[in-house]
């Protein structure tokens, strides 16, 4: 009898390459189709970059406290607190100093809700929201108690420095002439990977290396087993002989010190304001949108804060009409993913998909331009969209969230 052999598995890294063509070419033939060029622009990719780093951030951080078993609520609270420290310690000893502190109160907040969930049980969703109410609280005290004497306003600081940018000028340049031309395809790309080339901060960078450094450490390294045990099993975690207790615990102040970067990056990076109360606007959550998008996985939680960052920054860069030209790539996508779901037999799916597609459309033929007062929340509707089309197919780790005591079954 023949032996049927399995199919084999496409990489997670050549999935991840094959969405980004295909995202590009939407994004790219609804360009041309619109005449909004904003959509595949340098000044688009750049703004975007920069706003989806603090999402990418928070993400990582609540990837690192969940495969660890622990649910992050708290992740909006500890950027807050990332905000802070950066403004601080940027003013009184420069830039690294600022990221530094914004590390070290990210991760007191990482802290305290590692003592009340890992400790005393508290329930974790429980603690995330008064993390998040903390971290206001006490930001807005201590602005208050330092800023207001040297800016006048207790709700922002003074003008902080920032992290200096580099561009890899040949290169930048090439593109720049590419994008100019207006070449269906080429130019699209160029203007991109123009925007992520130009104007680079250190900080971007580091952000960047700390996916496939996560990845590494959780998914190649004995610690990295043992922590993603805890999420798992604890129980049988504990009788190979893992202390779950420091594993949790080391994954919250991780998780509390990436949140804390996330917020350095508000507050740190050329383009942004410096301290602002509530400045995060909901970043903590959609950072958490982003991982769950990922299914727990750092390759995942990058694609996730690349949407989320590329709304954001084109509702900045190109206003409501680009955002109403988005609408129309996503009836593209949606007619991409029909076509398939047909050769799939999926009728219902299909079907499905045909009147989305329909809605989305009329939305776009019945308007010149989305309504201004929408327009900022563009990044949250993508965000709720976004989970409610990945709900499906989520894997979280078993005990997530799960109560933990040293020695119960």
């Amino acid at each position: 009898m023949p032996v049927q052999r399995k199919r084999g598995r496409v990489p997670g890294w050549l999935r991840g390459v094959i969405w980004a063509v295909i995202a590009i070419a939407v994004v790219s033939t609804a360009s041309y189709s619109t005449g909004v060029a904003a959509l595949t622009s340098s000044n688009t990719a750049s703004t975007a970059l920069r706003l989806a780093l603090p999402i990418l951030l928070c993400a990582l951080g609540g990837l690192w406290a969940e495969r660890a078993g622990v649910v992050n609520i708290g992740l909006e609270g500890m950027m807050i607190l990332g905000t802070w420290g950066a403004a601080w310690g940027s003013y009184n000893g420069g830039v690294w100093a600022g990221l530094v502190a914004a590390l070290v109160f990210g991760a007191l907040g990482g802290l305290l809700h590692a003592v009340a969930t890992v400790t005393f049980n508290v329930n974790h969703i429980v603690s995330g929201v008064a993390i998040n109410l903390l971290g206001l609280g006490v930001t807005k005290y201590l602005a208050n108690l330092i800023f207001a004497p040297l800016s006048g306003n207790p709700r922002q600081s003074p003008v902080v420095p920032k992290f200096d940018t580099y561009s890899a000028s040949f290169l930048s340049d090439w593109l720049g002439d590419l994008e100019k031309q207006q070449r269906v395809g080429i130019s699209d790309v160029a203007g991109i990977l123009r925007g992520l080339v130009t104007e680079v901060a250190p900080l971007t960078m580091i952000a960047i290396i700390l996916v496939p450094v996560s990845f590494w450490v959780l998914w190649r390294t004995r610690f990295g087993l043992r922590l993603r045990s805890c999420g798992e099993n604890p129980v049988a975690a504990e009788s190979l002989g893992v202390n779950v207790y420091l594993h949790k615990y080391v994954a919250v102040i991780i998780s509390g010190a990436f949140a804390g970067m996330g917020g350095a990056s508000l507050v740190l990076l050329r383009g942004g304001a410096d301290y602002l109360e509530n400045q995060t606007n909901g970043r903590g959550y959609i950072g958490l949108a982003a991982m769950i998008f990922g299914n727990w996985r750092p390759g995942g939680l990058l694609g996730g804060a690349a949407l989320f960052g590329y709304a954001d920054g084109l509702q900045l860069a190109g206003g409501g009409e680009a955002v109403l030209a988005l609408l129309y790539g996503a009836v593209i996508l949606v007619a991409v993913i029909v076509v398939v779901q047909l050769f799939r037999k999926q009728w219902i799916a299909a079907g499905l998909g045909v009147v989305g597609a329909g809605v989305l459309y009329a939305i776009y033929w019945a308007n010149d331009t989305l309504p201004s007062d929408l327009i900022p929340y563009t990044a949250h509707f993508v965000t709720l969209i976004v989970l409610a089309v990945a709900s499906q197919r989520l894997r979280p780790p078993k005990a997530d969230g799960q109560p933990y005591r040293r020695g119960e079954d």
